[in-house]
């Protein structure tokens, strides 16, 4: 089914991202990745040349000013996952859609002078800080502090599972300022690499994005000054948090859609490729029924991103209808990779194969950004009518 989302602008944009696509994403490039752990900052910094990071930047920084339309992410998701490359995706991801939001919707002047100019050039490198080895989706149940000192704070703690960490330049960072698990308890600040007493964990081993780096990070009385208190105001990290949930959800839920129809792309073409007791593998009544439903369960789901799509331009996604989003479109693209690895037979379980990739990509989605169990009790909550 035709989809009506982009105008052409976007589709001028298409033609950027596929060239870069042609040009850095090789399979070179991505065993390169697979075996470092971690995408290069030379790849990085061309996507800044090629304008394809950054897109929320304001222009007076450097950026492309599409502060609303996710469209421009969407279409980069979508060539960049579609060329197998779902490390890439996921890296370009944190830098987009975690940590530059954080600095363009809640930072001060003088925040957004520091990052946001060498975050849209690939420069610098930015992660988003939240979960810990004893808190995941209770994001109040953090133990990292950060207590007030003469001229700033000292932070101690520890985060784990940080998808950019190892990577990154900066670290916007969820900390506890106050007493207790009131809202009013949390801020946000920027820990910065050369801080003394930061440092960054060993790499974890993942089941699945290989090529894009995620690591443990731990804070010793690390001095962090007043300037990097995101905001400039204590007390509103919960808040600015939940402030981006909607478009860190649909985020998911985009790359999620991106990666099912990349696994059904793919899949096309390998069945009618191999062939079986004489005949192609796309001939046999069962591949084309197959096929059949997931083909229809991509467009489906194009059409529910879609929609989400153009209430976040409009500023009316709120952050229940992304949980939908997000729950669904990871939990569609599940049964897509799957059925589709199935199709692919014996070939489906060898990684050489990018359907064997997207299988062990596509399970961390239905977990990071809070598990599909959050997202279906917030929206159920909101159903019942409870906070």
């Amino acid at each position: 089914m035709e989809r009506d989302i982009y105008d052409e602008d976007h589709e001028a944009f298409r033609d950027v991202v596929k060239e870069f696509v042609k040009r850095y994403v090789t399979h070179e490039k991505r065993e390169q990745w697979d075996t470092d752990g971690q995408v290069d900052r030379d790849t990085m910094r061309a996507a800044g040349q090629a304008g394809i990071i950054g897109l929320s930047v304001p222009e007076e920084f450097g950026g492309a000013g599409m502060l609303q339309d996710y469209r421009f992410r969407t279409v980069v998701n979508e060539e960049i996952i579609g060329a197998g490359a779902g490390s890439l995706a996921g890296a370009f991801g944190i830098q987009d859609d975690l940590a530059v939001p954080y600095i363009v919707h809640m930072g001060t002047t003088a925040q957004k002078e520091k990052w946001l100019p060498r975050m849209a050039t690939g420069d610098v490198v930015g992660a988003l800080a939240m979960t810990e080895p004893g808190a995941g989706s209770d994001l109040r149940g953090i133990a990292t502090t950060a207590k007030k000192v003469d001229g700033g704070y000292l932070v101690n703690g520890a985060k784990t599972f940080i998808s950019s960490g190892a990577s990154a330049d900066m670290v916007v960072t969820f900390v506890k300022t106050g007493e207790g698990n009131r809202p009013d308890a949390f801020s946000l600040v920027i820990v910065e690499d050369e801080m003394a007493g930061f440092e960054h964990g060993k790499k974890l081993h993942k089941m699945g994005f290989h090529g894009h780096d995620t690591a443990e990070l731990s804070f010793s009385d690390v001095f962090v000054p007043d300037e990097n208190l995101i905001g400039g105001v204590e007390g509103k990290g919960f808040v600015q948090l939940m402030m981006n949930l909607p478009l860190e959800r649909l985020s998911i839920g985009v790359a999620a859609a991106a990666a099912a129809q990349a696994a059904v792309t793919w899949t096309v073409a390998y069945t009618k490729d191999r062939e079986a007791f004489g005949e192609r593998v796309i001939d046999f009544q069962n591949s084309r029924f197959r096929i059949a439903d997931v083909a229809t369960a991509v467009d489906a789901l194009w059409a529910y991103i879609d929609r989400a799509l153009r209430a976040y331009a409009a500023g009316k996604l709120s952050p229940e209808e992304a949980a939908k989003v997000k729950f669904w479109a990871t939990e569609r693209e599940w049964e897509v990779v799957d059925t589709c690895v199935q199709l692919h037979g014996g070939y489906g379980y060898i990684t050489e194969y990018p359907i064997a990739r997207a299988f062990l990509d596509a399970r961390v989605h239905r977990i990071y950004g809070g598990t599909n169990e959050i997202m279906r009790d917030i929206v159920s909550r909101q159903i019942a009518g409870k906070r």
